[in-house]
C-alpha cells in the first residue's frame, strides 16, 4: 500500500511555471514507477507523464512534451513535475500516481492538487 500526497499547485499566468511535488509513504517507493495524470473540468482524466523506478526512463503526453519534466528522488520518496511555459489548457487537477506493475498502469492515486493557468 502506498499513500501519495501532492503539493505545489496554484494559480499562475500563462507562460509561467509551477513545480508539483508528491510525497509517498511506504518502503516500496523505489520499486514503483510513478506518474502524473490530470483532469480538467468536464473532461476525462488523462495521462501526463511517468518515470521508471530508477528514473532512467520517462514518458510524456504529446501535449506537455518539451514543457514538463518528471523527476524522482528515491532517497526522499518524492516525485516532482516541473511545468514550464504553462498554457490555460493545462488548467486541471493534477494527480500523483504509483505504478507497481507497469509504467502505463497506475494502481494508487493521490487526492490531487489544483493548477489554474490564467490567460
Amino acid at each position: 500500500q502506498v499513500q501519495l500526497v501532492e503539493s505545489g499547485g496554484g494559480l499562475v499566468q500563462a507562460g509561467g511555471s509551477l513545480r508539483l511535488s508528491c510525497a509517498a509513504s511506504g518502503r516500496t517507493f523505489g520499486f514503483y514507477a510513478m506518474g502524473w495524470f490530470r483532469q480538467a473540468p468536464g473532461k476525462e482524466r488523462e495521462f501526463v507523464a511517468a518515470i521508471t523506478e530508477s528514473g532512467a526512463f520517462t514518458v510524456y503526453a504529446d501535449s506537455v512534451k518539451g514543457r514538463f519534466t518528471i523527476s524522482r528522488d528515491n532517497a526522499e520518496n518524492t516525485v516532482h513535475l516541473q511545468m514550464n511555459t504553462l498554457k490555460p489548457e493545462d488548467t486541471a487537477v493534477y494527480y500523483c500516481t504509483a505504478h507497481p506493475h507497469s509504467i502505463h498502469t497506475p494502481a494508487y492515486w493521490g487526492q490531487g492538487t489544483q493548477v489554474t493557468v490564467s490567460s
